[in-house]
């Protein structure tokens, strides 16, 4: 086992503040949301509360989008490129979780400074954060100030249409966050992971000790 260092302190940083930021959105989402089942704080502090906290993950998002498009690292989310590998090696990652997992294999993929994801992970992360993401900030952003969007809420189907989208989408990101831990967990110990988004080094098999991957 060898330690390589993976995640870079600015990348760790954003991951840290995205994690806690959506955890406070989900809470103050839910107390706006059910105000008469259950009152933590009040409607406007949970509002007020949201609006500030979303305010900043949008700019946690510019910072991380900042970050990948003016460095190296932005080849971790370029697509494979060939679809008979991408769906190989797909395939090969959900026999890994479906079963392999728990028959003690290996893990068939193996992470480097530039590919740290796994075909799953990346065709994932590429959807979250260049679609999902942007277009809950979107939709959020025009729930804050109906009266200064109007015209971009009519353009969409009226204000409706806006907040089902963004409920919707706060479902996915809390499932998608359930997922996330779990898979956080299937390192060689279940803190591995989480350690290694800690102090950015990820324990890693020698080669000796891995499968072939032809």
């Amino acid at each position: 086992m060898k330690q390589l260092y993976i995640h870079p302190l600015p990348v760790r940083i954003w991951h840290w503040t995205n994690a806690f930021g959506f955890l406070l959105l989900i809470a103050t989402g839910l107390q706006i949301r059910y105000m008469d089942l259950m009152q933590v704080v009040s409607f406007h502090t949970a509002v007020v509360w949201h609006n500030w906290i979303g305010f900043v993950l949008i700019g946690n998002f510019f910072v991380w989008l900042g970050f990948y498009l003016f460095t190296d690292k932005i080849k971790v989310y370029h697509p494979e490129l060939s679809p008979t590998k991408y769906f190989r090696e797909s395939w090969r990652q959900i026999q890994f979780y479906g079963y392999g997992i728990f028959r003690g294999e290996a893990n068939p993929h193996h992470p480097n400074a530039y590919r740290k994801f796994n075909p799953l992970q990346s065709m994932m992360y590429q959807i979250i954060m260049m679609l999902l993401v942007p277009l809950q900030f979107f939709t959020g952003l025009v729930l804050w100030d109906v009266t200064r969007f109007a015209s971009v809420v009519d353009l969409f189907g009226g204000l409706r249409v806006v907040d089902t989208v963004h409920v919707l989408l706060f479902i996915v990101f809390s499932g998608f966050m359930i997922v996330h831990v779990y898979l956080g967990s299937l390192g060689h110990t279940p803190s591995a992971h989480f350690k290694a988004m800690i102090t950015g080094y990820e324990d890693i098999e020698d080669e000796a000790h891995q499968p072939p991957t032809a």
